[in-house]
């Protein structure tokens, strides 16, 4: 179903009919939260497990699950990939497991994730429970990989037409791709999203449009769950107008009224700029889908495949870099963990950024290590006095609840760090976390307490011990095939922002595999032809 076609309800109406769980695979917190929050405002008890928990959060959650009357449990692909939660999965009443955004799971899809190959183990443990995969994005390749992958018996698909008739596909050629920019969100009111390639560009963009008295925000990954959940909260409510976001944005957000969808930059591929695109007129209002394109973007195009598939003698010297970085020995370091902040390696180690990042994505995808990006990691808090003492410090009131209630929720707070949940204390305290976390430091400075701050941290896995160099591969199927089929996916992405000939919507569908459809009469291509007629 195209974006915003009601793939959700074909997971939701089902389960709320039945009796059961749904599990629900999803890749995105962001996402997660919002149809969680969605479903729990029109009173249906849904939950979630994501980074960040603690082990008693998800233990808390799966209890609820298994007790409660919950009716839909959503999880990452990656918490899949725990036996003990797999194990804790077959307890469970589960009715449906829904598989959103399916195309992860294909290596022809525009977007392969390798944890997403793993769902498969699920079918082993729940034999009896159907499971139904959902995505925007499938062309017919990928639409039968996703099925042998999932381990279907039968081929079993069950498609809408991706045509949008509302939604008005535009492509401008020009060099001044900010006024370009201005121009349209003058010409036409209402909510919009700006897509570009760098989180840094993010914030220019909207620090720009600020200037020029339009209302705007910037979201990237790097961000912290709160500092997301804030910004897309202002979006959403039409405090904030305009939304300039890197594709880590938009992905299961339901606001209908968004008007117009510009990429500043060209995506990767008519997979992701179909997606991306469809998050304008949702409502069945006439929408524009924008993109801004000039020759420049060629050349960038070209660099992002060295970017993307640095040569294989890079590609091991990284893996050696990683080791001896890490300190793992040759035959160690088997399904061991390890804190790995990727940009201070790459300054240690003398390392381009963007070959390196996708140096570790092909050696994750080839099995001999497994890169993590950034994880939210849950503050922590550990006493560091007694009881006695911390009852006669001279605390202010707030303090004095404060410390109360950590008290109360946390056992082994004098003796270990402990997991906090910042959300939940400042929910019971009545302040925001911006103050908790203050009045936390301001603890620690009275050496009260040791606090730990919530902190973003990416993580390298080794699946197998260290490898002697001689001994890493990397396969046709993880290189070149994937390398062709990248190239194969930009090329017909510079071809669509290029071409003058061919209606923008039917090019679309066509690269979908409906190649039927008529001119849509709306596009820049089919308005210049209706003026010569």
């Amino acid at each position: 179903m195209p974006t915003g076609g009601g793939k959700s309800l074909c997971f939701q109406v089902p389960t709320m009919a039945k009796e059961g769980l749904c599990l629900v695979i999803t890749p995105l917190i962001a996402l997660m939260k919002d149809q969680v929050e969605n479903l729990r405002q029109h009173d249906i008890f849904a939950e979630a497990i994501y980074t960040g928990l603690t082990q008693d959060d998800i233990a808390i959650t799966l209890d609820k699950c298994r007790y409660g009357n919950r009716k839909f449990l959503y999880v990452s692909p990656e918490r899949l990939e725990a036996r003990d939660f797999i194990k804790q999965l077959t307890t469970l009443p589960v009715c449906l497991i829904a598989v959103d955004e399916a195309h992860c799971i294909s290596q022809w899809g525009y977007d392969f994730r390798p944890a997403y190959l793993r769902i498969a183990q699920i079918r082993k443990a729940l034999p009896d429970v159907p499971v139904l995969a959902l995505t925007a994005t499938a062309t017919p390749e990928v639409v039968c990989d996703i099925q042998d992958k999932l381990l279907f018996k039968h081929k079993n698909v069950l498609k809408k037409s991706f045509a949008r008739d509302n939604l008005c596909y535009v492509v401008r050629t020009t060099d001044d791709k900010f006024g370009q920019l201005l121009h349209i969100l003058h010409s036409v009111p209402g909510s919009s999203i700006v897509y570009v390639r760098s989180r840094k560009n993010t914030t220019e963009v909207a620090d720009l449009l600020v200037k020029e008295g339009i209302t705007a925000t910037h979201y990237h990954a790097g961000l912290s769950n709160s500092d997301k959940d804030g910004k897309q909260k202002s979006w959403k409510s039409g405090e904030t107008r305009v939304m300039v976001a890197t594709n880590a944005f938009g992905m299961g957000i339901d606001k209908p009224d968004v008007r117009t969808v510009i990429h500043l930059d060209l995506p990767d591929s008519l997979e992701a700029y179909f997606q991306e695109a469809g998050r304008a007129g949702r409502d069945g209002k006439t929408a524009y889908a924008v993109l801004l394109y000039n020759n420049d973007d060629k050349i960038k195009l070209k660099k992002r495949v060295q970017d993307n598939y640095p040569d294989r003698d890079f590609v091991k010297r990284v893996y050696e870099a990683a080791g001896n970085w890490l300190e793992v020995g040759i035959g160690s370091g088997l399904d061991h963990t390890f804190v790995f902040p990727f940009e201070k390696f790459c300054a240690d180690k003398h390392l381009p950024l963007l070959p390196t990042m996708s140096a570790l994505q092909l050696l994750s995808q080839a099995g001999y290590l497994n890169y993590i990006e950034e994880t939210e990691t849950n503050p922590r808090v550990k006493m560091q006095v007694t009881r006695e003492e911390l009852y006669s410090a001279q605390l202010t009131p707030r303090q004095e609840r404060i410390v109360s209630l950590l008290l109360r929720t946390y056992t082994g707070i004098f003796a270990d760090p402990v997991y906090i949940n910042d959300n939940i204390l400042s929910e019971r305290l009545g302040i925001d976390n911006k103050l908790l976390n203050t009045e936390l430091v301001n603890l620690a400075r009275e050496h009260l307490l040791t606090y730990i701050p919530r902190r973003k941290t990416p993580y390298l896995h080794y699946p197998l011990e260290r490898q002697e160099l001689r001994y890493v591969k990397l396969p046709k199927s993880v290189f070149e095939d994937r390398q062709e089929q990248y190239i194969k996916r930009i090329t017909a992405m510079q071809e669509y922002a290029s071409q003058t000939q061919f209606c923008r919507s039917q090019l679309l569908l066509a690269y979908f595999g409906e190649t039927e459809s008529e001119p849509c009469g709306k596009c820049d291509v089919c308005r210049e032809k209706n003026k010569l007629h």
